[in-house]
């Protein structure tokens, strides 16, 4: 009964003449500006005049710049997530998809994770929905290779590759053990060198419990289409990390293409031909799939086409912002916003500020924002920086990749986690241990429950 009372007071007054702002996605934009409109719209909130609703198929927001380390070991999953209705408490959460968007009526249409689907009307939307991975056409892709881009991914990832290392340990058979110790990233930017880097980095420290694999029985293969890696930190810094994997023993076959990839057999443009029990695939993203379920303008790119005030052009009523969003670039003319963190987390401070004043009547001012440059981690006290023309490398650029992040994950609660998971692992070892069962926690009870003797 108290926790009754106690819920009863702290349940939003919801006045249905109240200008209602609608969020979709729950990502770094979603995020970041439902924050800075809690605290620039705290008045109206207050007193029932505006109301806030977030939809996002998860309660939380994925802090994606430390999925690799995530992967690795070197923080907890738990801390690398921030959970909505803990840092949004005068928002509206709700958990499902949104279908389809009818600006011209104001209204989308949701779909819960479980019930009947309906209507929801608004009197601004803000699109946050983000971007997904970008696939091709390759035979064996969708049943062979696993995505980066989330939380579940990178763990998953994670206990796949401890996983195939205990079947190493365990088989004498020379085909299972190769399949099983060969390991293949399709991407060369951010997220597929980092996670190649992070992961290698782990194996080597893991074997160390395995007697029978050493470092050369592993194979760590780079796919790139182009013909350089990492093209945020520039071709100095790209060419430089290149030779710093090369030397860890990892293969980069720059220029090729992956053909196929049916039931873990790799098969490239350059002729090559292998088998492989992991597949990771982080060549590129594109917008969410909600933009071609709505009336709002895209571009040429297929993303909400949208102005340096991060309105949705020639549309009233509509903000968009990240992937999702062609961003003009007001520093490189005829250029757009590169979709990543970097301009995410800016975008939506400028985001959350123009919403309120177009609620309130007020001037709204454009998103301006010249790139500073990228960090990148190759494991632990290993990484490359390009930032603001200063080059950097090895454990500078690593200390910098970390602080960097650091500072931009939401809340300090989360802050805090990340740092304690830093500061443990100084004095003890990363853990090795794979928690595949988790992701189908019931087989051991079903094959318990098919011993019983069946009734007659």
């Amino acid at each position: 009964m108290l926790s009754q009372a106690i819920y009863t007071r702290r349940a939003p007054v919801v006045n249905r003449k109240s200008k209602h702002i609608l969020i979709v996605g729950g990502g770094y934009v979603g995020l970041y500006t439902g924050l800075r409109l809690q605290r620039t719209l705290r008045r109206e909130l207050r007193e029932g005049t505006v109301r806030i609703t977030l939809i996002d198929p998860r309660s939380y927001m994925t802090y994606q710049p430390f999925l690799p380390e995530a992967a690795a070991g070197n923080i907890s999953p738990r801390h690398v997530v921030a959970p909505l209705r803990r840092v949004l408490p005068k928002i509206r959460i709700l958990n499902g998809m949104v279908s389809k968007i009818h600006h011209e009526a104001r209204t989308v249409t949701f779909e819960p994770a479980a019930g009947q689907s309906r209507e929801i009307e608004y009197d601004v939307i803000v699109m946050a929905a983000g971007s997904i991975s970008r696939t091709l056409p390759i035979p064996g892709l969708e049943d062979a290779a696993i995505g980066f881009k989330t939380v579940g991914e990178a763990i998953a990832l994670r206990n796949r590759v401890i996983a195939l290392l205990d079947r190493a340990e365990t088989s004498d058979d020379e085909d299972v053990r190769r399949r099983a110790l060969t390991f293949v990233v399709v991407g060369g930017g951010f997220a597929g060198i980092e996670a190649l880097a992070e992961l290698e980095d782990m194996t080597e420290d893991a074997i160390k419990y395995y007697p029978s694999i050493e470092k050369k029985d592993l194979r760590w293969v780079l796919i790139e289409a182009s013909d350089r890696i990492l093209p945020e930190v520039g071709p100095e810094m790209g060419k430089w990390t290149a030779e710093q994997l090369r030397e860890r023993g990892i293969e980069l076959k720059l220029e090729t293409f992956l053909q196929s990839c049916e039931g873990g057999l790799v098969k490239t443009s350059d002729g090559d031909e292998f088998e492989s029990a992991t597949i990771v695939w982080t060549a590129g993203v594109k917008p969410s799939p909600v933009v071609n379920s709505c009336d709002l303008p895209l571009d040429e790119r297929g993303r909400i086409k949208t102005t340096t005030r991060l309105t949705i052009a020639a549309t009233k009523d509509a903000f968009a912002a990240g992937d999702v969003a062609g961003v003009p670039d007001m520093t490189n003319a005829g250029q757009y916003c590169a979709p990543n963190a970097q301009h995410a987390v800016r975008q939506s401070k400028v985001l959350g500020e123009n919403i309120a004043a177009y609620v309130r009547g007020g001037q709204l001012k454009d998103y301006r924002h010249r790139y500073a440059g990228s960090v990148a981690g190759l494991g632990l006290y290993r990484g490359v920086a390009n930032v603001y023309g200063i080059k950097l490398r090895g454990f500078p650029a690593w200390f910098m990749h970390r602080t960097y992040h650091l500072s931009r994950v939401p809340t300090v609660n989360r802050k805090v986690r990340v740092v304690a998971d830093w500061t443990l692992s100084l004095f003890f070892r990363r853990e090795t241990v794979s928690l595949g069962e988790i992701e189908h926690p019931r087989d051991d009870f079903r094959a318990a429950a098919a011993t019983m003797p069946k009734k007659k």
